[in-house]
C-alpha cells in the first residue's frame, strides 16, 4: 500500500515539459550538441567570459546511471572560476528553458556549473520517479570528479524546489562539501500538501530528516508569497540545519521568480565569495567552536568536571590518602598502597630492589640486606 502511494505521490510530483524544449543532436566529429525544438538554433550562450565574440563554452554530455536510464547534462566552464555549481532543477522545467539562466549564473557568480535533466525530462530516458533523481545526480558528481577533476570539497549544490531532493540526499553523504544552496526547497513531498509533523514511510523527499545529516554551510532561499511551496518550508529548513547561512527571504517573492530579484544575485554572490575564501583552518576553528569541551568546576579550577581528580601529584609522602584532598578517582580503577606510613629510604640500593611484600620500594619491611638501609 504504501509503495502504491508513493508511486502516486510521485506522479502529482514531477511535471516534464511535453514537448522537450531541446534535442541533441551528433556533429561530424562525434561531438554532441543541443539544439531548441521550436527553431533548431544551436544552444550557444552569446558572448563568452572573456568578453570577445566566441559562443559559450557548453559541453553537452550523456550519462548512464545505475538505474539504467542516460540523462543529460550541461557543463558550462567559466575559465576564473574557483568552484563549481552543480544544479537540481525545478518539477516543470528542463534545460532548454535553464540555459539562459545557467550562463548568467556562470558569469555573475563565477563558478563552472553542471546543470542536468532527471529521468523523463528533457533528452534523458526512463521515467521520473524520487529514487530515479538520486541515481540521477550520482551519475552527475560521479561525472564531475572523473571527467573534470573536480573535488566535493570544491563543489556547491543547488537544489531549486523538487530539486532539494536529490540535493540534500547527495549532501548528507559527502561531509566535505564547500556549500549547499535550497531554493524554495520542500521539507518533503507530503508537508506540501498537507500541513503534518510527523514523516510517513510513504513520504518522498524527507529532507526534513536529511538536512541535520549536512555538515557544510548551508543558504535557503524562499519568497515569502510562495504560493506553491510556502515559506515555512525554507524557514523549518533553515532552522534545522547544522550549520546555517544567513537566509534570503525574499519580500513578494512567489515560487519561480525569484531569479528576477536583485537580491537574489547579490546574496548568492557574497555566498559564494564566502565560500571562495574560507579556509580549511577557519572551517575547524568554526567546528571547534561548536563543540562542547568539559568546563573546570568554578569551585576547584584545578579539579577535573567529570571526576573528582586532582590535576597533579599529592604533595604529602607519609601516605595515599593525605590532608591535601587528593582522593581516589571514581572513573579510574587505583590500586591504593597497602602501607599506612612510609618513610623514603636514603639508600639508593633499596630504592632498585623492589622487594617488599607489596612488590612496592617503599614497603615497611624490606627483605634486602643493606648496611646503610634506614629502614
Amino acid at each position: 500500500m504504501g509503495c502504491l502511494i508513493s508511486h502516486l505521490a510521485a506522479k502529482f510530483a514531477f511535471f516534464p515539459p511535453s514537448p522537450p524544449t531541446y534535442q541533441i543532436k551528433k556533429c561530424d566529429d562525434g561531438k554532441q550538441i543541443a539544439v531548441y525544438t521550436s527553431s533548431s538554433i544551436p544552444l550557444t550562450g552569446g558572448v563568452d567570459d572573456a568578453g570577445g565574440g566566441g559562443a559559450c563554452s557548453l559541453d553537452v554530455l550523456s550519462l548512464d546511471t545505475k538505474r539504467g536510464n542516460k540523462i543529460v547534462a550541461f557543463y558550462l566552464k567559466n575559465p576564473y572560476a574557483r568552484l563549481t555549481l552543480l544544479y537540481s532543477h525545478g518539477n516543470a522545467a528542463d534545460l532548454g528553458q535553464l540555459f539562459d539562466l545557467f550562463v548568467q549564473l556562470k558569469a555573475n557568480l563565477r563558478v563552472n556549473l553542471m546543470g542536468y535533466d532527471y529521468s523523463g525530462y528533457g533528452a534523458s530516458t526512463g521515467k521520473p520517479s524520487e529514487i530515479n533523481t538520486y541515481a540521477d545526480i550520482e551519475a552527475v558528481y560521479e561525472c564531475l570528479e572523473t571527467e573534470y577533476g573536480v573535488s566535493q570539497e570544491d563543489i556547491i549544490l543547488y537544489g531549486q524546489s523538487v530539486g532539494s531532493g536529490p540535493t540534500l540526499h547527495l549532501a548528507a553523504r559527502l561531509p566535505r562539501l564547500r556549500g549547499v544552496v535550497l531554493h524554495s526547497a520542500i521539507l518533503s513531498g507530503l508537508r506540501v500538501v498537507c500541513h503534518m509533523k510527523c514523516t510517513l514511510c510513504f513520504d518522498i523527499y524527507k529532507n526534513v530528516n536529511k538536512i541535520r545529516k549536512v555538515k557544510c554551510p548551508t543558504l535557503v532561499i524562499h519568497g515569502t508569497e510562495d504560493d506553491v511551496v510556502n515559506w515555512l518550508h525554507g524557514n523549518g529548513l533553515w532552522k534545522m540545519a547544522k550549520d546555517p547561512y544567513e537566509p534570503l527571504w525574499i519580500k513578494g517573492g512567489g515560487h519561480c521568480n525569484l531569479e528576477l530579484y536583485p537580491d537574489y544575485v547579490r546574496h548568492l554572490c557574497r555566498f559564494i565569495h564566502e565560500m571562495e575564501t574560507i579556509t580549511t583552518k577557519t572551517r575547524l576553528k568554526k567546528i571547534k567552536s561548536n563543540l562542547h569541551f568539559p568546563q573546570k568546576s568554578k569551585s576547584n579550577p584545578n579539579r577535573c568536571s567529570f571526576c573528582c581528580i586532582k590535576i597533579g601529584q599529592p604533595k604529602c609522602p607519609k601516605c595515599c590518602k593525605p590532608s591535601c584532598g587528593w582522593k581516589k578517582p571514581k572513573c579510574l580503577d587505583v590500586k591504593l598502597p597497602k602501607c599506612p606510613d612510609v618513610k623514603l629510604p636514603k639508600c639508593p640500593d633499596c630504592l632498585r630492589c623492589g622487594c617488599g611484600p607489596c612488590g612496592c620500594f617503599m614497603c615497611c619491611s624490606c627483605k634486602c640486606k643493606c648496611v646503610n638501609c634506614c629502614w
